[in-house]
């Protein structure tokens, strides 16, 4: 049987507000928590915003959009993935009225895109939370967030309704459990219970749930799906600890899936709750709104780990999951396991538990890119190391497909080099299009085409026929 990818799959690429937009204080946007933390998510937080933060400037989308928006046409993008900055919209989040030319902004980009036939793809919160919100309710730890939130999707859903049909509601949400600060808590990691982190992911799957209901009231044609870390987790050896502690530390991350798609919390976490003294404060009603479950799966994945029943094996840390080191696996210059395999793995493991449609949001290499001048005397980049990452991630994809699993689309991460969330550096690039930016911030941010983008073009040409085996 001729593996293809369907007619109708949705190629493209990916990025987020607060790592390319810049324009931190323009037309009347406020400030989130990503703007005083200049060293990246992992970095400490600053007082203000301070020169070093790449992020305040990032690539300049927020003036540039349009030249980008054309190369990604160029490319022959069937959808954009793209977030909207809740500050641009309510600077503090807990505003009456929203901002106007925050709300014009976006309008502009999402015409832009369907200029070219592009579908906005748009994620609603990504580590965007207000700063005003992390720091008078301590984010997501606090049940008023939801009430705030609530009139932000409004907002939205009804000013984009005839112009965004694919929403995602919160981005990587299940990064809370590692990183509470882009939930907007500002309690230290080492500080805080894990009663205190559950509490708060309640509030935000309760919010995910509230924002599926009301975007299919206001939007009945919309399709909103939800959106995680898929990590997959192998056991180090075949010793049966090793096996257990996989598997749980999969459950971990399932969670939030069976939640969201399956519309209720799932049988295994009392135990959990209970063995952690986890004691939630479940309001009546929560459990009604719950029932309200995505129409689609849609997740990052750029690495698998395994897990050892023994604590002292050598962890390795990417896209904030730790796992411990695959003996059998090579690593990008960040550290981060490559396994192609594994993805297909997650995608039949997604969809073998839920049967919903999957979408690849997030997959790419992170690499430090040379420009270079070409024969003819043009600036680009020969990353030969990214096409490879690319194409056979994008094998196991088709793969999956051949296996039965239903994949609506796949978006590149940063398929412009952006401002990395992680590091918050710009060396750190996955892009098809070059951006003139150094991590000293300086720059003529000029934007340049590589090899790769050439590849990626030719493989949405021809729906992945050009794929080498």
């Amino acid at each position: 049987m001729n593996k293809k990818f369907p007619e109708n799959f949705l190629w493209g690429g990916a990025v987020a507000a607060n790592q390319c937009e810049g324009a931190y204080d323009e037309d009347g946007k406020g400030l989130s928590i990503e703007d005083v933390t200049p060293k990246g998510i992992r970095g400490p937080i600053t007082k203000e915003p301070t020169k070093e933060n790449l992020k305040l400037k990032g690539i300049d989308f927020y003036h540039k959009y349009k030249e980008d928006i054309k190369l990604f046409s160029e490319m022959g993008f069937k959808v954009f993935r793209l977030s909207i900055a809740w500050t641009r919209i309510f600077p503090n989040g807990d505003e009456e009225n929203p901002n106007e030319l925050g709300l014009e902004f976006y309008d502009d980009i999402f015409d832009e895109c369907h200029k070219y036939g592009i579908e906005p793809l748009v994620t609603i919160s990504h580590y965007e939370m207000p700063l005003y919100l992390a720091k008078k309710y301590n984010g997501w730890s606090s049940r008023k967030t939801i009430d705030f939130f609530e009139k932000y999707v409004r907002t939205i859903f009804n000013r984009y309704k005839n112009k965004v049909k694919y929403w995602l509601t919160f981005n990587e949400i299940n990064s809370i459990i590692h990183m509470p600060l882009l939930a907007g808590i500002m309690t230290p990691a080492d500080k805080i219970t894990k009663s205190e982190i559950y509490q708060a992911i309640h509030h935000q799957l309760v919010a995910s749930a509230l924002a599926t209901k009301i975007g299919h009231e206001i939007i009945p044609n919309s399709k909103i799906g939800c959106m995680v870390i898929a990590v997959p987790i192998y056991p180090l050896t075949p010793d049966p600890e090793d096996v257990m502690t996989a598997f749980k530390a999969d459950r971990e991350n399932l969670f939030f899936t069976d939640v969201q798609v399956k519309g209720k919390y799932p049988f295994y976490i009392k135990r959990y709750f209970k063995e952690n003294n986890i004691d939630l404060k479940i309001e009546l009603g929560d459990e009604e709104i719950l029932k309200n479950t995505v129409d689609f799966i849609s997740f990052s994945y750029y690495m698998s780990a395994c897990a050892s029943s023994k604590s002292e094996e050598n962890k390795k840390s990417g896209n904030m999951i730790m796992g411990v080191k695959n003996p059998y696996l090579k690593e990008s210059e960040w550290g981060w396991q490559i396994d192609p395999k594994g993805l297909r793995y997650v995608l039949n493991t997604f969809y073998e538990r839920y049967d919903k449609p999957l979408f690849i949001v997030e997959n790419g290499l992170g690499a430090k890119d040379e420009l270079i001048e070409d024969e003819n005397g043009n600036k680009t980049v020969i990353d030969d190391y990214r096409i490879k990452y690319l194409n056979d991630h994008i094998i196991e994809i088709k793969e999956a497909i051949e296996d039965g699993v239903e994949v609506m689309g796949y978006t590149s991460w940063g398929c412009i080099d952006l401002v990395s969330a992680s590091t918050a550096e710009m060396s750190k690039r996955y892009g098809f299009i070059y951006v003139d930016r150094n991590d000293d911030g300086s720059g003529t941010l000029s934007r340049y085409k590589k090899k790769s983008f050439y590849w990626y073009k030719e493989l949405i040409e021809t729906n992945g026929e050009s794929l080498e085996k």
